[in-house]
């Protein structure tokens, strides 16, 4: 990692640290900017990973920065503000929308260079929404985490097609190495889910959210069950974060299916790796835009043969007809919220020749280690800080 102008210290700001993409970017520019020499500071409301943030030398900061409430936003900016002052912030970094505008304050009272990361597809439906989105979009710099977001940033706001950066979202892609994850991993992973012996095991990584398709995937589920393939095995591992209801309604779907032996609820991952190596398909079902989708790269670069929703950035992570031949596959995409689809495209996949799956898993895993590795996305973003205190 390239080193930081001695005594830098930057300020991320993020809702929480739970499970979640921009989460665990967080986490991984934080222990760059630690390995290059600076000081980073993590502003949230606190959350399962601040034991991870604060291990790689990042500093901790709770802070009410997931409230939306206007007077909270206000006072946050204070707080900010004085933080900002006191540890002596070079930059501030914003990752969400409510946090962001408490940020943007801070940053103009004390004339501290101010980023924003655009992380998902925000909602937009009214002028208000709009407004209330554009702090995203409002930063000294502004990074996109993918070309489909860049280009959705530039439409919604012209004013800042100067100044966005895209900047893919990188995995951790030695740790996903299967080579890396110790048979002893994989068998508590394997005794905790109690996955039989047998089973081709499909793996969904998502929060438990009504968008992250989950109620796709068990429809598919259904339509495998007369399927000569082994009788496979969907395991759903996301944290549902309070939604009870909608956990609610997977178990009744999957008890109308009569799938109780065929698809489980797992609750939170923490072991990526090691669920990656019990695979043998990963599936993302989606059926909204991913701004970027982290779970199909984790899957290739885990050597994991990978079916998505054909929508969002999803072209950009995971190379399929008729984008690219055949023979530069490196998974298969299908229309979202198509159960019958998925199923065709889990039935192909599952019966695939070894030596096929072999070609296919090894092009993917080239295909991340070219442009979606942690290193390549930690270095182009301090390349933004370094830039901003050039002309700061």
């Amino acid at each position: 990692m390239p080193p930081l102008p001695s005594q830098t210290t930057i300020l991320q700001v993020i809702p929480d640290l739970n499970s979640g993409g921009a989460e665990r970017t967080t986490l991984d520019v934080a222990k760059a900017i630690v390995a290059a020499g600076g000081t980073a500071l993590v502003v949230s409301q606190g959350g399962q990973m601040v034991s991870d943030l604060t291990a790689s030398g990042a500093e901790h900061i709770v802070m009410p920065v997931k409230s939306k409430n206007p007077l909270t936003l206000w006072k946050n900016a204070g707080r900010l503000a004085e933080l900002i002052r006191t540890r002596d912030v070079n930059v501030i970094h914003a990752r969400s929308r409510a946090p962001a505008w408490s940020s943007l304050w801070a940053a103009r009272r004390t004339n501290t260079p101010f980023v924003t990361t655009y992380h998902g597809t925000y909602n937009q439906n009214n002028a208000l929404k709009a407004w209330y989105n554009s702090v995203m979009a409002r930063g000294d710099a502004v990074i996109a985490n993918s070309h489909f977001i860049a280009g959705l940033v530039a439409d919604r706001h012209p004013f800042a097609k100067d100044r966005i950066a895209v900047i893919q979202r990188g995995s951790d892609l030695k740790g996903l190495d299967p080579a890396n994850v110790s048979a002893l991993r994989r068998q508590a992973l394997k005794d905790q889910w109690g996955i039989p012996s047998g089973h081709p095991v499909i793996v969904n990584m998502a929060r438990l959210t009504a968008w992250k398709g989950q109620k796709v995937l068990i429809e598919a589920m259904a339509h495998l069950m007369d399927a000569e393939l082994g009788k496979p095995l969907a395991i759903l591992a996301g944290d549902a974060q309070g939604r009870d209801g909608y956990v609610a309604e997977l178990k009744n779907l999957i008890a109308e299916h009569d799938l109780q032996d065929r698809v489980r609820l797992v609750g939170h991952c923490a072991d990526v790796p090691a669920a990656m190596a019990l695979a043998d398909l990963a599936v993302v079902a989606s059926t909204e835009p991913e701004a970027f989708g982290r779970a199909a790269v984790e899957a290739q670069a885990a050597s994991v043969p990978v079916i998505v929703s054909d929508l969002g950035a999803v072209p950009e992570t995971v190379l399929a007809p008729p984008q690219v031949g055949e023979e530069d596959r490196t998974g298969w995409r299908v229309p979202p919220g198509d159960a019958a689809a998925l199923a065709t495209a889990i039935r192909q996949a599952l019966q695939q020749a070894p030596e096929w799956k072999k070609q296919m898993t090894d092009r993917a895993l080239a295909h991340v280690r070219q442009n979606f590795s942690v290193e390549t996305m930690c270095a182009k973003t301090l390349e933004v800080y370094e830039g901003l205190l050039a002309t700061a």
